[in-house]
């Protein structure tokens, strides 16, 4: 009797621990099981791809299968859910009139993507939202006016020609094959530590700022697949997985490389003051206005702020510039009747110079049209998301409830049947003021559009200008009729495997 009364003492703790994990598990089973239900019946008047029972439709997008998503664009007007999984879907839409109701709401960003994101950059102006959001913007707004604009276009014509001085010396007069988005990719880097930093880095030729660069990437991979992997969207799950550990070291490499430089101009400042040295530089950069919106509102602009838009503002804007110029490279490449043109005008606004003004940007009409029509095929930010806080009503009468997560697919938009004839074609007649102003305003959106777009749109534009009209007077570019560069779908879309480009010394 007394082992029985043992064993009973013992066995009735995990007796009852087992029966209390069990109704715990049956009860989530049932709430899942009953969100379910309640999705599908709030998206039953949105037809979309079947999706698989556990993984839902998340192929479309981590096995870049970018074609496939273009063929449910054309099947399915308007808009389709896409189940992440067996319990969360994103509603995905790419009509203009859906996307203009959508964008003129004021509802949070996603707690997907952009928290994901937080490690990377901490809670900038990409992921904020309310007053805070609204705070920051009014403070960062000063740094992407045109008077300060304008004394960027030097500091970017100088990145621009260090990384053409270095293709002159790979190439010499020969027809030489180069991967251009690994050098692009630094040029932009070297453009934004200047223009956010007044950093003299020699990212250019000095390698060991690679890491930086190759952190960027990996971790944008990293968060990708995290939003579309729903077993990662539990922290509790994505913390027992290498990807995490891996996203920690990286957030340490973009960090301690932004903390140098922060804590490098303090010091600077600080002797300089001590020395009484007044002088002020060429151009105030990013880093002078946040600063200087934190010494007026210290109580609400901290340093965690501070770096938090310092990491956005290079995140945000080096690897989105970047795939946007190697892009608008391949685009003439493979139209040379349209590169030839752009160059001509080029040619007719700057002659044979290696430098360009402000004043100039404003007269390159037929090369600003290239530049859009690329944005069109290939929008380095493929989609932005918002979490509806109150429901919404479309132009067609189909509504969905709040809670849902929406993204608008600038992708889908942008190749669109329904908006533009063949869409696939690289046609810059597109953009031409008597055909643009007869399109809907909201079927071409690479800065979004609304209260939260883009902040860096007119600095994003500038660089792309500046660059390819420096480009184009040095170096004829074709195709490597071996080597199609693919899309592949991160937070960002890069080339799979870079651009791999023949460039030809204009002599």
């Amino acid at each position: 009797m007394e082992f029985a009364w043992l064993d009973t003492r013992w066995a009735r703790p995990f007796y009852l621990a087992f029966v209390l994990f069990l109704t715990l598990g049956l009860l989530q089973a049932i709430k899942l099981y009953l969100r379910r239900q309640q999705l599908l019946r709030d998206l039953r008047a949105f037809p979309g791809p079947t999706p698989h029972w556990f993984t839902g439709n998340q192929k479309l997008l981590l096995e870049d299968n970018l074609e496939e998503l273009e063929e449910v664009v054309r099947k399915y007007p308007c808009a389709f859910p896409m189940w992440i999984g067996p319990f969360q879907t994103f509603f995905y839409i790419y009509d203009p009139d859906y996307a203009r109701t959508f964008l003129s709401r004021t509802d949070p960003k996603s707690k997907y993507i952009y928290k994901f994101l937080m490690p990377l950059i901490g809670e900038g102006l990409l992921n904020l939202n309310g007053p805070i959001w609204f705070q920051h913007r009014r403070l960062i707004t000063p740094a992407f006016n045109f008077n300060i604009l304008k004394s960027y276009v030097n500091v970017m014509t100088q990145s621009v020609n260090i990384m053409l001085s270095k293709w002159e010396k790979m190439c010499g007069t020969q027809n030489t094959l180069v991967e251009v988005f690994g050098d692009i990719s630094l040029m932009t880097l070297d453009t934004h530590m200047k223009c956010t930093f007044s950093k003299e880095t020699n990212c250019q030729i000095n390698s060991s700022h690679d890491e930086y660069v190759n952190a960027l990437s990996e971790g944008s991979k990293i968060v990708f697949k995290r939003t579309y992997t729903f077993l990662f969207h539990h922290d509790m799950i994505f913390k027992f997985t290498t990807a995490y550990c891996r996203l920690q070291k990286i957030a340490n490499i973009l960090h301690q490389y932004t903390e140098l430089i922060i804590q490098g101009r303090r010091q600077s400042l600080k002797d300089k003051k001590e020395q009484g040295n007044t002088e002020k530089r060429k151009h105030q950069d990013f880093l002078d206005i946040i600063l200087s919106a934190q010494a007026e509102n210290h109580n609400s602009f901290s340093d965690t702020d501070l770096h938090s838009e310092a990491n956005t503002f290079m995140v945000a804007g080096q690897d989105t510039i970047a795939g946007a110029i190697a892009w608008l490279l391949y685009h003439l490449a493979q139209n040379p009747e349209y590169q030839e043109r752009c160059r001509e005008e080029i040619r007719g606004i700057l002659g044979n110079g290696s430098s360009i003004t402000w004043d100039q940007l404003g007269e390159m009409s037929y090369t600003t049209m290239c530049i859009k029509e690329s944005l069109r095929l290939i929008p380095t930010v493929t989609a932005i998301s918002r979490e509806l806080r109150k429901p919404i009503t479309f132009p067609d009468g189909r509504s969905l409830p709040a809670g849902i997560t929406m993204v608008l697919s600038i992708w889908g938009l942008h190749r669109n049947p329904a908006i533009w004839e063949n869409p696939k074609v690289f046609d810059p007649s597109r953009f031409s003021p008597e055909n643009y102003s007869k399109r809907h305003t909201h079927s071409f959106l690479p800065f979004s559009a609304g209260p939260r777009n883009c902040i860096g749109q007119h600095f994003a534009m500038t660089e792309l200008k500046v660059a390819i009209a420096l480009i184009l007077l040095r170096f004829k570019v074709a195709l490597d009729p071996t080597r199609h560069p693919s899309p592949s779908v991160q937070v960002l879309l890069k080339p799979k495997n870079g651009i791999h480009l023949y460039l030809k010394k204009i002599s």
